[in-house]
């Protein structure tokens, strides 16, 4: 647990790196652009409905439709779609940490194409299930208020804190029995603070990128601390 507030400013402060920039750059211009295309699409839908109903279809209501249908999926899917696309990216974090900090880690081979799509769809696949889930406890638990909030961010720090310990370890254990180096409790205040930050607005961009350089640097200092 005392190593994650170094890892989180070593995080932090290799926001500048331009291995880092470029990432950033990347998955905010894929997260948006699938939300363009949803927003594209859902235009295009809502515009032959109304002309189905005899609404009319230059209206304008398919665009404002279509609008809210956007900000409501960004609302509520917002962290789901840039995880995914953070899992894509997650190996060009890694090795922008690991250039930097840990070289002699650098060495391990990169992650083919293939496996980089896989590696996104079941980790959004998981997300979504989980997320689903608890929805019918978080539903219960709706006339408190905050219940349901507090319900979805438990779940996910457990769940991003496995993310993001697996987008490391699995590329250098050494046996798939081997333990992952780090501690139940600093994998789950990893995953809650990235959870929190993913809900506050243009400092969710930045916090998939967080918490991967975060995580990679706990894997390999819990590494040498265990060697």
């Amino acid at each position: 647990m005392t190593s994650l507030p170094r890892a989180l400013a070593l995080s932090v402060g290799q926001l500048s790196d331009p291995a880092i920039l470029k990432v950033l750059g990347k998955s905010l211009a894929v997260t948006l652009g699938i939300f363009a295309l949803l927003g594209w699409g859902a235009s295009f839908a809502f515009d032959a409905g109304l002309a189905w109903l005899g609404l009319g279809q230059d209206s304008g209501l398919g665009t404002l439709l279509a609008v809210l249908t956007v900000l409501i999926a960004g609302w509520l899917l917002f962290r789901l779609v840039a995880l995914a696309v953070l899992q894509f990216f997650a190996e060009d974090v890694v090795r922008a940490v690991e250039a930097r900090h840990y070289p002699a880690a650098a060495a391990v081979p990169e992650l083919s194409f293939a496996a980089a799509l896989r590696g996104s769809l079941r980790s959004t696949g998981r997300a979504l299930l989980v997320n689903l889930a608890v929805s019918p406890l978080a539903l219960v638990l709706l006339f408190t208020g905050v219940g349901p909030a507090l319900v979805f961010w438990l779940a996910n720090a457990l769940l991003l804190g496995r993310e993001l310990q697996d987008m490391v370890w699995l590329r250098h254990r050494r046996t798939a029995e081997e333990t992952a180096p780090i501690g139940g409790p600093a994998r789950f205040v990893l995953g809650g603070l990235v959870a929190a930050l993913l809900a506050v607005p243009f400092v969710n961009f930045l916090a998939p990128v967080l918490g991967a350089a975060s995580a990679t640097h706990l894997v390999h200092r819990g590494r040498q601390t265990h060697a």
